[in-house]
């Protein structure tokens, strides 16, 4: 296991739950023993945090780390693990958070670590989760299962997936489950590099999700397809997943643009204004147009991902072998500098949560280079048996300390 240390301020990293997320996930990974000061330092208010406990008490336990400071509302935290993914016993996992706090976010942070829990048998790992599937200021079940595991397949990451029932914060607060098949990488085996496009290509269709109350189904269908061909003329249009949510708070609409090489494109919206004196027609009109209007914007920046995804990869991008461009923006793309990116701070093209995870990332896996803006990632090419490596044990004797 690895004996260096990384201490990170909370206040550094704009992105908050991001920075706990991905730093604890790697710090599992790698051995390297972790403290985070300023937890959250930027978020105001009480929001969230039940699933960075859920994430951490399961890593906690696989590992046999010594932890402190693991509970809601904590300011600061250490995490020190003993053992590796190789040592992982339980096959058959269950996380279950204190709240509706969001499954994806939770998957996120233990998915690195599983990964390279891998033996020579090939044994899955099946994981699952309790918590929210459609919540406030997170990727829903809907997103994930459309967008990202379909992203992480171009690095050759299969994760088997089903909704068992559907979690919400909004209405009577409602406890999902959502259930994962994970094959690890066996032991030697590296995350390989991503087969990503190199052009985004024309938009052919948009899948259109909505779990929504009955009575406004055949309003909010009929709005989506106006604005959408408003917005996309000539773009082939499919209802994928239309659910009853139950309750009249619940409105969740996720749109998904695919193009011709092959990416995909998310925009979604969890209904969170109010619904008062408002018609089924009404309603539906905002949502329609929001969520048309966004995904328009989204495709327009040229990038190769969109933001929500952008931030998602950049642990992937940083443990494969190989390099990869995945940029989010067609600034990005037609970039064609090549200078190092300095890492002691968040850095890059993307939103505040890409640049934190590129930051956190750098710190915990050195070996890493990011160039041109973080348009180009030099991916450590991450194996269980990194950690006997001379750089690594060269590493050990210096700590890492971003105040």
């Amino acid at each position: 296991m690895a004996s260096r240390r990384v201490r990170l301020d909370g206040r550094t990293g704009e992105g908050g739950g991001q920075l706990v997320r991905v730093a604890v996930g790697l710090a599992a990974l790698t051995g390297t023993p972790l403290r985070i000061d300023n937890v959250r330092g930027n978020r105001q208010g009480k929001r969230g945090g039940a699933q960075h406990v859920a994430c951490i008490s399961f890593l906690a336990d696989a590992t046999q780390a010594e932890v402190t400071g693991c509970s809601i509302g904590s300011k600061s935290f250490e995490f020190k693990a003993k053992l590796s993914p190789k040592d992982l016993v339980n096959r058959n996992i269950k996380v279950k958070a204190e709240s509706v706090s969001s499954i994806l976010l939770i998957l996120q942070a233990v998915l690195p670590f599983l990964l390279f829990a891998g033996d020579d048998r090939g044994s899955p790992i099946s994981i699952t989760i309790q918590g929210g599937t459609n919540v406030s200021f997170s990727l829903s079940f809907e997103y994930l299962d459309q967008v990202l595991l379909p992203a992480l397949e171009r690095f050759g990451i299969k994760v088997e997936r089903k909704l068992e029932f559907r979690g919400w914060s909004h209405g009577p607060i409602q406890i999902g489950s959502a259930k994962f098949g994970i094959t690890p990488l066996r032991p030697g085996q590296k995350i390989k590099e991503p087969s990503w496009p190199k052009e985004r290509g024309s938009i052919t269709k948009i899948d259109i999700s909505i779990i929504i109350p009955k009575y406004l189904q055949d309003p909010l269908k009929k709005a989506l397809l106006f604005e959408i061909g408003l917005v996309f003329e000539d773009v082939e249009a499919n209802f994928v997943v239309v659910d009853d949510s139950r309750h009249q708070a619940r409105i969740y609409t996720l749109l998904v643009a695919h193009t011709s090489t092959g990416l995909r494109f998310g925009r979604d919206w969890l209904y969170d204004e109010k619904i008062k004196n408002k018609s089924a027609d009404d309603l539906s009109t905002e949502i329609a147009q929001k969520v048309v209007d966004e995904l328009d914007v989204e495709v327009r920046k040229g990038g190769l991902v969109d933001e929500y995804l952008q931030d998602q990869l950049i642990v992937f991008q940083a443990l494969a072998e190989g390099s990869s461009v995945i940029p989010g923006s067609f600034e990005a793309i037609s970039s064609k500098g090549e200078h190092v990116d300095r890492t002691d701070e968040p850095f890059g093209d993307g939103s505040t949560h890409t640049t934190t995870a590129r930051w956190v990332v750098s710190q915990l896996l050195p070996q890493v280079k990011w160039k041109d803006k973080g348009r180009v990632c030099e991916g450590a090419g991450w194996t269980a048996s990194r950690t006997d490596d001379p750089t690594t044990l060269e590493d050990a004797l210096k700590e890492v300390q971003i105040a």
